[in-house]
């Protein structure tokens, strides 16, 4: 894994610009879209080369660690702020939310719909004997789907339980194919573009709130970082232009993000 972190910073390297910036971001982040419309609008307004290294939260903050990134903009609250305490990054800033959401095949075997809670939608799921297939990534997805698990005392394991080690789409294309439970962001889910029979069959449980946080990595523990372009992007990342493209960004009608940073 190291050597993989390396060789990343070195292509980054010798690409990069007096004004680059190098983020990891979720992939469920990038997924959603969202990327697209804020990336070009970061450059015409603050000059900033914003160059974008798409993984889970768990390698985001490793590449943080390593000091392979300038930031990193995550949704795992219990594990950022410890990745804070321990001095790999200077703070956390809350950016914007949405939430997860348990999708599965129409037939809705493990009977979701009569779920009052998420932990309650998943021991269905396990007492049904019906695929459910994990991301197994690390991801802040996987760790939420993780702790849920635990809230509801059980560990997933056996033929039924498919983890598949890998991004949100892959992991979606999976439970289509294979008629499967699954947990999902909801801006990955209505970008997605291959839903077979799936459809969402319980949310609402405050349990699903989903925040994504801004971290900039500490330039004591690596003197490289470019703290002056990562405090830039922060203040564009809280300001009312990102508020007006956060709020206003929609997919089939419905928002993807609220916006809810403090100045």
């Amino acid at each position: 894994m190291r050597g993989l972190l390396f060789c990343a910073a070195l292509l980054w390297a010798g690409v990069a610009t007096a004004e680059t910036l190098r983020m990891a971001v979720t992939t469920s982040f990038h997924n959603s879209g969202l990327a697209d419309v804020l990336v070009p609008q970061i450059a015409a307004d603050t000059g900033i080369d914003l160059q974008l290294l798409v993984v889970g939260t768990g390698q985001a903050m490793k590449l943080g660690r390593a000091g392979d990134v300038d930031a990193i903009l995550v949704h795992a609250k219990p594990a950022e702020e410890a990745f804070v305490a321990a001095g790999h990054g200077t703070h956390r800033r809350e950016i914007m939310y949405n939430d997860f959401i348990i999708l599965g095949p129409e037939a809705d075997v493990a009977q979701l719909s009569g779920a009052t809670t998420a932990t309650d939608a998943l021991t269905r799921i396990a007492q049904s004997g019906t695929n459910f297939v994990s991301r197994g990534d690390d991801s802040g997805t996987h760790q939420t789907e993780l702790r849920l698990w635990g809230d509801a005392q059980i560990t997933p394991d056996g033929p039924w339980y498919k983890s598949v080690g890998a991004g949100m789409g892959a992991a979606l294309n999976t439970a289509s194919g294979l008629g499967a439970y699954i947990l999902s962001d909801r801006a990955s889910w209505l970008n997605f573009g291959n839903p077979g029979d799936l459809t969402v069959l319980f949310d609402g449980d405050p349990a699903l709130f989903n925040q994504y946080s801004f971290i900039a990595i500490n330039p004591d523990r690596h003197p490289h970082i470019r703290a002056d372009l990562v405090a830039k992007l922060e203040t564009w990342l809280t300001s009312p232009k990102a508020q007006e493209l956060i709020t206003g960004y929609r997919l089939q009608g419905q928002p993807l993000f609220v916006f809810n940073a403090t100045r």
